[in-house]
């Protein structure tokens, strides 16, 4: 009953919207499964109960949305989920639609056979579920539910939802220029959680993350879930990147430095990955056979809040690096064998420097006489305008205008 207070009451849920409830919309009414994934933290649980609540507010009944939570211990399997409901709440699972809620389901072991099932028996369920990792990260489980679920991805705020969280307004943007750009320290300095949008002290910050995001991946997640033995390596590997995001790793040279095989270091780059921790970047290649030989950049999702609020130069440079390309959700950075090298290259193909304050295309001259792009963009701090390199025309745009230039985190 504590999970599902709305069966005695109001349901009482007064969070801000996220950008991709919009771009759920046409997804809720469709029958397949929706399932939330992202880092912890994120506000999964939050958009799912949102969702719940529209669901209310649109006539379901309250009593048949059912909220699981798998982090409770002691449940072992779906159908004693929906048993308990139908006893404490008094309904039965044939009579009318069915919103089933349930949270960090990949803990349960046999999850994804389950929830086949249950889908199969009973058209009149809609299922809602969340994982912190990826719902597919132990193998084959993508094959049992393809054709039942849409899978999205829940990210930290975006600098627009991360304004409108702060209650700072930037439309239109030519009034709000200031304001926008002082905005911008508070945004670094809360790593896009929900939770510490106004919580920019370093210490805070760093406890916030050690404990309820790092520990709990390491030590609890993925020891869990995938029979992981040496979590003290998969936070190393994280301080690694977390102190110097943007490295290009030799795995080999890096599982030496924790302890482990270049082969299960590897893997744990690869665990990371899975649970939204890390980023990684391929090399740029018109050849897109050619990418998967080449080098690799990692960008870690969070770094230490005390790089984020460095007033140097050189580190306040890695911080803007690392909040664009990490915001941009890129994929791909480029360099050649003379070392010339653009920090993302985005579609189109779209280089993309970023440079704290100095406007410097020395990158993006080489990358347009090699390749056949039309444009480039130079982001700094606060610098804008337009500059010629190798004939092509360069915007100068300042961070937070670029930022607020991504398309809105979509389904």
């Amino acid at each position: 009953m504590e999970l599902n207070p709305w069966w005695k009451g109001p349901f009482v849920e007064d969070s801000r919207p996220r950008e991709l409830e919009t771009a759920l919309g046409p997804f809720l009414p469709v029958r397949m499964m929706l399932g939330f994934t992202g880092l912890r933290r994120s506000g999964k649980t939050t958009l799912m109960l949102r969702l719940a609540k529209q669901a209310i507010e649109g006539g379901l009944d309250p009593r048949r949305v059912v909220y699981f939570s798998f982090d409770v211990r002691g449940v072992e399997s779906l159908r004693d989920v929906v048993t308990a409901w139908e006893s404490i709440a008094h309904q039965s699972r044939n009579e009318g639609r069915v919103l089933l809620l349930l949270d960090e389901v990949q803990k349960l072991e046999g999850w994804a056979e389950q929830a086949k099932v249950l889908y199969d028996r009973y058209r009149n369920f809609k299922f809602l579920l969340s994982g912190s990792e990826s719902l597919f990260i132990r193998r084959g489980l993508h094959e049992s539910l393809a054709g039942r679920l849409f899978e999205f991805e829940v990210g930290p705020l975006s600098f627009r939802e991360y304004l409108d969280f702060a209650g700072v307004r930037w439309d239109p943007l030519s009034l709000h220029r200031r304001e926008v750009g002082r905005a911008l320290d508070g945004f670094v300095a809360c790593q896009g959680f929900p939770e510490l949008v106004h919580s920019h002290t370093p210490n805070v910050v760093r406890k916030y993350v050690q404990e309820n995001v790092l520990e709990k991946v390491a030590y609890r997640d993925l020891p869990e879930l995938i029979g992981l033995t040496n979590p003290g390596a998969i936070e190393s590997i994280m301080r690694i990147l977390m102190d110097d995001p943007g490295q290009i790793l030799d795995v080999a040279g890096l599982g030496a430095d924790v302890g482990l095989s270049s082969e299960t270091a590897a893997a744990y780059l690869r665990y990371l990955e899975q649970s939204f921790l890390l980023r990684k970047l391929y090399n740029w290649s018109a050849n897109r056979r050619k990418v998967e030989r080449k080098l690799k950049k990692y960008y870690p999702t969070l770094i230490d809040p005390i790089l984020a609020s460095s007033r140097n130069d050189a580190l306040q440079g890695k911080v803007l690096e690392w909040l664009l390309v990490t915001q941009a959700k890129a994929s791909f950075f480029w360099r050649d064998p003379y070392k010339h090298e653009v920090d993302m290259v985005l579609d189109g193909p779209l280089p993309v420097e970023v440079k704290l304050r100095r406007v410097d295309a020395s990158g993006l001259a080489a990358f347009f006489r090699k390749h056949k792009a039309r444009q480039g963009t130079v982001v700094t701090l606060e610098q804008e305008g337009t500059i010629g390199v190798e004939g092509r025309t360069v915007e100068v745009v300042p961070a937070y205008e670029f930022l607020l230039r991504l398309p809105p985190h979509e389904a």
